[in-house]
Formats: C-alpha cells, sequence, structure tokens
C-alpha cells in the first residue's frame, strides 16, 4: 500500500510499504477513506518528537471502512461499515480506561518502559506518533490496522460525510476538551491562545458551553477572520501587546479562563522569551518554547482555569509558577480521552449544533501529501486544515 513515511527532518515522503494483518484477535484492518494532517504531526515533521525511525508511518485523524475483523469482534462490527478511530489506542479494561482517561491506557503502549524514562510515566499508544508511543504505524495510507477496535471507533451513521466526523479522530474532541476543561457554567470570558484547527474547535466548543465572550489571539489573518466566522474577538499578537489588550477587554481583572491552543512550537518571532526559547532549545538547554503558556497564566484572571491542549514533549523553562500559585490558578490538561467524548460531539453533529467541516481548507491524495505538511507547517495559500483522501 502507499503510506506517508518520516525519513527524518523536514523528509516526508510517499512510500509503498506493506499492508497491515490482523495481529491480535480484538484487531481490525480498515480501508482508508479520509485522514488528515494535526498540528500536532508538524512537532514530528521539525524533529520535536524523540524515538522517531525512518520509515514510520505517520497520521492519527483517520476514518475508514470496515474490511477485516479480527477473531474477538466485541463490537460485531462488519465488512463496509463506516468508522472514524481515535487517535490514541485504549484497551478499555485497565484501571485508568474504567475510570474514561482512555488515553492514559495501561496495556496499549508496548513500550511503556521507553515512555517511563523519558516522561516518569507511560501514556497510551498513539497511531503514528513515535516508538516511545508505541511504534504504531499511522493512518496517513491506504489502510490501517487498529487495535482494540471495540473500544476505539464510533460507527458513522448513514447521511453523513467523512468531512462532517472525520475530525472526531483527535481535534474536535480536543477542542471541546480545551473548553470543557474551564468549568464554563455561563456567562465567562474564554481567551484562547492559536487559531489553528483546534483552536478553531475550541472556539465554537466555548460557546457551545456558555461562554459568553471569546477571544482568540493568533497572527495569520485567515485564522483570526476564521474565528470572527466563530464569533470570537480576536486579538494579533503581531500588532498588539496580549496582556495588556486583555486587561483592556476584561477591565483590568483578565480572562476566567485561558486556553494553550499552541504547545511546543510557539512562534519564535512573538516576543523575546520565544525566540530564546528556540535558541535554548537549538542547543539542548531545554526542548519546548513555552511562551504562551507564560502569557496565558500571567493574563488569566485570580482564580481562574488554564486549560492545555497544545503539545508539550519535554522540558519548560522559566515558567511562572509563582504568580500561578500565589493567584490561585487551576491548571488542567491531557491528551484527549476520545473514547469519552466521541458520541456527544457526533449527536451534536447530527442535531446541527455544528459542522466540522468548516475549518478544511485543503484536500489532497497521498502523494500530495509531502509538499501539504511543508504547506501547512508554513501557513502557504491560506491552509488551515489539510484532508487526504487515499
Amino acid at each position: 500500500m502507499r503510506a506517508l513515511c518520516w525519513h527524518g527532518k523536514g523528509d516526508i515522503r510517499c512510500d509503498t510499504v506493506p499492508d497491515p494483518k490482523i495481529e491480535h484477535p480484538r484487531d481490525a484492518i480498515i480501508k482508508v477513506t479520509a485522514c488528515a494532517i494535526c498540528g500536532s504531526d508538524l512537532h514530528l515533521y521539525d524533529g520535536y518528537m524523540p524515538t522517531m525511525k525512518s520509515g514510520d508511518v505517520l497520521g492519527h485523524e483517520t476514518m475508514g471502512e470496515v474490511v477485516e475483523v479480527g477473531s474477538d469482534n466485541r463490537a460485531g462490527l462488519k465488512k463496509g461499515d463506516r468508522i472514524v478511530v481515535p487517535f490514541t489506542i485504549s484497551c478499555g479494561e485497565c484501571f485508568f480506561c474504567r475510570k474514561q482517561m482512555f488515553s492514559l491506557c495501561e496495556r496499549s503502549n508496548p513500550n511503556a518502559g521507553m515512555a517511563a524514562q523519558a516522561m516518569g510515566h507511560s501514556p497510551a499508544g498513539l497511531f503514528g506518533y513515535s516508538h516511545m508511543l508505541g511504534g504504531y504505524a499511522g493512518g496517513q495510507a491506504e489502510y490501517l490496522r487498529v487495535p482494540y477496535v471495540d473500544v476505539d471507533h464510533i460507527k458513522v451513521p448513514d447521511g453523513l460525510t467523512d468531512e462532517q466526523v472525520l475530525f472526531l479522530s483527535d481535534i474536535f474532541p480536543t477542542g471541546y476538551m480545551a473548553a470543557d476543561n474551564c468549568d464554563l457554567r455561563g456567562g465567562e470570558t474564554v481567551a484562547i491562545w492559536g487559531c489553528g484547527p483546534v483552536g478553531q474547535f475550541a472556539i465554537r466548543s466555548a460557546f457551545l458551553l456558555g461562554a459568553e465572550r471569546v477571544i482568540a489571539i493568533d497572527q495569520v489573518p485567515e485564522r483570526l477572520a476564521l474565528a470572527r466566522e466563530g464569533g470570537a474577538e480576536t486579538i494579533d499578537f503581531s500588532k498588539e501587546k496580549v496582556y495588556d489588550r486583555l486587561q483592556e477587554m476584561t477591565k483590568g481583572r483578565g480572562p476566567d479562563a485561558c486556553i494553550d491552543a499552541v504547545g511546543t512550537e510557539a512562534d519564535p518571532a512573538s516576543s523575546f522569551d520565544a525566540a530564546v526559547d528556540k535558541a535554548k532549545a537549538a542547543a539542548y538547554l531545554s526542548t519546548d518554547r513555552p511562551h504562551v503558556l507564560r502569557e496565558a497564566i500571567m493574563c488569566c484572571r485570580n482564580g481562574g482555569t488554564v486549560s492545555l491542549v497544545g503539545v508539550y514533549i519535554g522540558l519548560l523553562d522559566k515558567v511562572p509558577m509563582g504568580s500561578a500559585m500565589n493567584r490561585g490558578l487551576t491548571f488542567r490538561m491531557a491528551q484527549t480521552p476520545v473514547p469519552k467524548y466521541m458520541g456527544q460531539l457526533l449527536e451534536r453533529v447530527q442535531k446541527g449544533q455544528i459542522d466540522p467541516s468548516f475549518v478544511i481548507t485543503h484536500k489532497v491524495g497521498l502523494e500530495d501529501g509531502p509538499q501539504m505538511y511543508e504547506t501547512f507547517r508554513d501557513k502557504k495559500d491560506g491552509c488551515i486544515k489539510v484532508m487526504i483522501r487515499p
């Protein structure tokens, strides 16, 4: 089959690789009908994620048609069923899965020891996201093996397009969790750093959950325009000081909640500290660039919540924990436990409360994937979200 494969920093190729096979009775094989490039894939493209190997198949936002199931077919899946697959892999039976903390599954990462050495504890396995997180082949391919498929899927009802449901695999639940973390009761002001795909879903999810105002922060004109279409007020950080503007907009109090939808690759041009972070990362004195996290902490009102869904990979430097502690901030963060959210979000799509296809700007085939990684990373051609049809 054809698949997008990692061969080093900035080197993605469309290769021919072996077809996946059933390896466990709870497996299924799907023919991929749609997949996508995620912002967190760019951390692989830019060389920030350790334990990648040349030839690894990428991709963790995937859906398709069932072509084969293992002998322990607990979900009763049939050939031809359309399913969306979460980006995390979870067994459904361990201590954490029983608590709906699916992204912390104790069984799905066969390389848990490697991850524990780096992180102190192992998260669940992830599709197409390094050997530290399981070494699973990803879904930017013609076919995908889905372990624990009885847990790790949602069946697509008739009448919904791939475009409407594909993002149930990751970015819609992630943006929704970002807002859900803020414990919104109605009437709040939420500030969101990053108007990429996850940030766009966080904007709309915050409104769905009762926020009165959403203030979105970015510098890319197309992203800011899409945020405004979703009802957000916007701040262009290249033209205004974010802290000063948020203080002005909230009468000196600060937002009730701040969402970091950027993570480890904050734009080094956004501030002096972000530029220093990049230089230190190059010298291996730290690994991540937490400018957005620092700013979210300083901007959040006393007693407010900071919600982190932007990916962080390693070590952070100069995070103002004294400010956070003394002002009573709450931090909430996680890799998204996607199965917890898939059903309720599918219901919102069916009811017409949201159409997730709004975020798609580019549709391509697998052969165009390597070029689209660069286009997406560099925000060329108005690119916000790339959907791939193998």
